[in-house]
């Protein structure tokens, strides 16, 4: 698995964990071992030109997700929304940028009540699902991927021994956060 880190933020982040996260997350989800990620870190105002550019938005926000190749990806789905299987001949594909504005994350990251690393980890997992097909435009579609993205960051914070990370709770647009666990949604965490 190749994971590289491209920090033009200006903000000094701690990018190894970024990718052990990386890894823990498309390990989890069976992704090609093969796969390639690449995560970029920006500061407000480039980020606000790419928020601009893409989706027609002024001003910077937190996390986008620039997929590469998704015709491929797309038609490896064993679920319309999950991952995608691992490649047959045992090559891996180029997932694409996961792009993360650290000035955002540390504003989002006083309002959850967590460090801005937890911000972090939460939006670059939340930008990995997103280039694995995974969406919340549809509140079904919300619930899937913020409670799969609750356990994926849960697992990994108690994996790696960080701090609880507040992810936001499945069903509620993101407005509400609670501490994330690895248990899978029903199971009670001991």
């Amino acid at each position: 698995m190749s994971i590289e880190i491209n920090n033009e933020s200006g903000v000094s982040v701690d990018e190894v964990a970024l990718v052990e996260l990386g890894r823990y997350v498309l390990d989890s989800l069976s992704v090609n071992p093969m796969a390639e990620l690449s995560i970029v870190l920006l500061d407000a105002d480039a980020m606000a030109a790419l928020h601009r550019q893409w989706m027609d938005v002024e001003g910077p926000t937190d996390v986008m997700a620039f997929p590469m190749d998704v015709e491929e990806l797309a038609s490896e789905h064993t679920e319309p929304s999950g991952p995608p299987r691992p490649d047959a001949n045992g090559v891996g594909a180029l997932l694409g940028d996961v792009v993360l504005c650290p000035e955002v994350a540390a504003e989002q990251a006083r309002h959850a009540g967590h460090s801005t690393e937890s911000e972090l980890a939460l939006l670059c997992t939340h930008g990995i699902l997103h280039l694995l097909g995974y969406d919340h435009g549809e509140p079904e579609e919300e619930r899937e991927m913020f409670a799969l993205q609750a356990r994926l960051v849960g697992g990994w914070a108690e994996r790696s021994g960080r701090a609880p990370i507040r992810a936001p709770r499945p069903g509620t647009r993101g407005e509400v956060r609670d501490i994330a666990t690895g248990a899978r949604s029903g199971e009670r965490h001991g």
